[in-house]
């Protein structure tokens, strides 16, 4: 890891201590690159598991039409999931664990074989797959005002904030992805809908695409890790009293709350 990296980390480091977003690290340097944002990203991951943390997932990011378009960017990209990330199904949020969150829902894989690139495909994502799941993603950044390019949101961990899955397990056979049905609902209205599809056409799509990325990295997906593979429409903002539910075809639904 660079010197510059471990700046980076402790930058982004800053606006949890502080509770307060902090500039954006293409703002600090505009030359900094993804493979650079994914050290500081990694470096921020391994100095949790040392303080007690587990990783038990990774999110995939920016999949869907929507999210690159309100984020300003052009491919996706992957965060680590911890287990004190994890909000139970129809659990409450308080507003102090997250500075500037937004909600979305997704297709979360839960895997029963390991997955390892360079060369996975579809295929093998849907035999390596135990089952499937709605899930709620809360999305936050550590950067003032969601100001960010792909390489600020790489360095932090994705954007990742916490996540709540829901419903029951399904396996893929059950289940057409591309095709299943969701509809978003905030405090009783529609908010959004959207489709399997969405996330890069197919979700399991995503995860192949993980798992090849994670490959440069020398990183593999484990059995039994959660993955998240990426919104089916974009992101919704939350405030305490907030109230998110996702209805998901096939697979059921998944809430959460939010308060002071």
């Amino acid at each position: 890891m660079t010197n510059k990296a471990i700046t980076y980390a402790a930058h982004l480091e800053q606006a949890i201590s502080q509770r307060k977003g902090v500039e954006a690290l293409t703002t600090l340097d505009p030359d900094l690159t993804i493979e650079q944002a994914y050290q500081v990203q990694l470096i921020q991951i391994e100095k949790k598991v040392k303080a007690g943390a587990a990783i038990v997932g990774k999110k995939i990011g920016l999949t869907s039409l929507a999210m690159q378009q309100l984020l300003k960017v052009d491919q996706p990209d992957y965060g680590h999931l911890l287990d004190d990330m994890v909000i139970e199904n129809g659990g409450v949020i308080s507003a102090s664990r997250l500075l500037q969150p937004k909600v979305e829902a997704e297709i979360a894989f839960v895997l029963k074989h390991d997955l390892a690139g360079p060369r996975v495909t579809t295929l093998d994502v849907w035999l390596a797959t135990d089952y499937v799941l709605p899930a709620l993603e809360i999305v936050d950044s550590r950067i003032a005002d969601w100001k960010i390019k792909l390489p600020d949101t790489v360095a932090d961990n994705a954007s990742s904030g916490l996540y709540v899955l829901g419903g029951k397990p399904i396996r893929l056979s059950n289940v057409d992805l591309p095709q299943i049905g969701m509809v978003f609902v905030k405090n009783g209205e529609i908010v959004n809908t959207g489709v399997g599809a969405a996330a890069l056409g197919n979700p399991a799509v995503c995860v192949a695409w993980l798992a090849n990325k994670l490959f440069e990295f020398g990183i593999s997906l484990k059995a039994g890790e959660v993955i998240l593979s990426g919104a089916l429409s974009a992101a919704v903002s939350a405030e305490p009293g907030d109230h998110f539910t996702a209805r998901f075809a096939h697979l059921g639904e998944v809430s959460v709350s939010f308060q002071d």
